[in-house]
């Protein structure tokens, strides 16, 4: 009962079976549409990622949020969503209280103007120290958090400045990794607004009180079994108190669709009790709201020891990439190799980290990382690069039914997967079926310029080949974009 058509061009059966012969143009036509049609509807999506604690230098730990949000973002953008993104610095709190109190005992300013970062991360560790066996430094450090609370003009004046240098400092990684923030926010913005909510959840009989602590009661049986502090016994707000205030503050202002926080899989908790909140003081669109968490990395070391500081890492890989870069008999001769290697070294460690599932720990290996063969980043780069090379002139007009190796078949039915890998991929949030179609399509990228020679073959043969190569190329260059990589012409 079944009939050829436009799609199907022959139709047999076998014992059990039914074989189904596909139009090869109908593929070479699809294969022109890159774009994702597979979503119809066009949200408003706030994405908060990154997030690090001002006056602390950027920790190899906040790569992953920094990393996975910015793919998340890049993700939704080519869906045709809106996208908001946030940087929700932690620039509050009684770790300021310790900071301060710090500063003016063993801070020094023309210290904090020649390496500001490096100073403050001395004076906390330092303070840190102190206040285990000094109890008038605890002391300190309530009384300077407590002027902050109250606005006193020195307390504000010395944050501010921790606050302004930080973000500068920042704003140079977040360059090199090819990050950008739409707005950079805090908890210190929602502080007035953070009583007010707590106001509100007393209002609403939401607030109760337990050893002088104000706590919200999260049981299912409402008897106090589990609750949720958030306000101290001298009156001032936590960090869940401060993310209440700022997702009432976000709704009202940007009217997001759905809302997604990318933190550490330990604030799981906070962000299951914060949402819990949310929907008891009745609003409901915190049903909108997401939190993807991610494992933790084990074993990032640089050739000088443990790192700390994520710019540590950056630069090693930069110069472990120089370095086989250098050695390579197939580097080509690059205008800046410094720039080339920073990327390429950028592209391994995102795929490294996006391999496997962003819930799951994983073990750092700088050999493994920056292999050029293999299902790395460097092997996605080098496959880019290659690609670009295909430079002779492409006719308008090719034929496809020259396409007529399995090689050329499977590579149009992979490229042919993308959208539905996109699809996936906004279902889920994991980066890893992006990265292993990409790997893929390396792969069989590889065994394509083995071959379907370009070189030496009929020049029709020669054009539908460089044709399905360019598709190849854009789709690869595409994908890697989305992951937030560079892709490189040359290396």
């Amino acid at each position: 009962q079944l009939e050829q058509d436009s799609v199907v061009e022959e139709i047999s059966a076998g014992p059990g079976v039914i074989h189904f012969k596909v139009n090869r143009k109908l593929l070479i036509f699809l294969l022109n549409i890159h774009t994702c049609d597979c979503l119809t509807e066009s949200f408003n999506v706030f994405s908060c990622f990154s997030s690090p604690n001002i006056a602390k230098k950027f920790h190899a730990g906040h790569l992953r949020s920094t990393i996975i949000g910015n793919f998340i973002a890049n993700l939704k953008q080519s869906l045709g969503h809106d996208v908001i993104r946030m940087n929700y610095l932690g620039d509050w709190g009684m770790q300021f209280g310790l900071l301060g109190a710090g500063f003016s005992q063993f801070g020094c300013q023309e210290k904090l103007k020649q390496n500001p970062l490096q100073h403050l991360f001395e004076v906390y560790v330092q303070v840190n120290k102190e206040a285990e066996h000094n109890e008038d430094m605890k002391q300190a450090a309530r009384d300077f958090f407590r002027q902050l609370e109250q606005h006193e003009g020195e307390a504000v004046s010395l944050w501010q400045q921790f606050r302004e240098i930080t973000v500068v400092e920042y704003q140079r990684v977040y360059k090199r990794l090819g990050v950008h923030f739409d707005v950079y926010s805090g908890e210190s913005f929602h502080q007035d607004r953070a009583q007010e909510e707590v106001q509100q959840l007393q209002n609403q009989g939401l607030l109760k009180t337990s050893k002088g602590t104000g706590v919200v009661d999260l049981s299912p049986a409402g008897d106090m079994s589990s609750v949720c502090t958030v306000l101290r016994s001298d009156g001032t707000t936590l960090y869940i108190t401060r993310d209440l205030a700022a997702a009432i503050d976000r709704k009202e202002k940007y009217h997001f669709n759905e809302m997604i926080y990318v933190t550490d899989k330990s604030q799981a908790n906070h962000f299951s009790q914060l949402f819990q909140i949310l929907l008891s003081a009745g609003h409901s669109w915190a049903d909108s709201c997401q939190h993807v968490p991610f494992g933790l990395v084990r074993g990032m070391k640089t050739r000088s020891g443990e790192v700390v500081f994520l710019e540590d890492v950056l630069d090693e890989a930069r110069s472990r990439m120089l370095h086989n870069m250098s050695r390579s008999t197939t580097t080509k001769e690059l205008e800046n190799p410094e720039d080339t290697a920073e990327k390429v070294g950028i592209s391994a460690l995102i795929v490294q980290d996006f391999k496997g599932p962003l819930q799951s720990d994983y073990s750092f290996d700088w050999e493994r990382m920056l292999q050029a063969q293999g299902d790395t980043g460097v092997f996605l780069q080098y496959t880019h690069a290659r690609l670009c090379r295909n430079e002779e002139a492409q006719a308008a007009i090719f034929d496809p039914s020259l396409l007529l190796e399995q090689t050329s078949v499977s590579i149009l039915q992979h490229l042919l997967r993308y959208d539905e890998v996109l699809f996936q991929s906004v279902q889920d949030l994991q980066p890893k079926h992006l990265v292993n179609f990409l790997l893929k399509l390396s792969h069989l990228i590889a065994s394509a310029h083995r071959e379907l020679p370009v070189k030496g073959s009929h020049q029709d043969v020669a054009q539908a080949r460089l044709r399905l190569f360019s598709a190849a190329c854009s789709v690869l260059a595409n994908g890697m974009r989305i992951l937030g990589i560079t892709p490189v012409d040359k290396m």
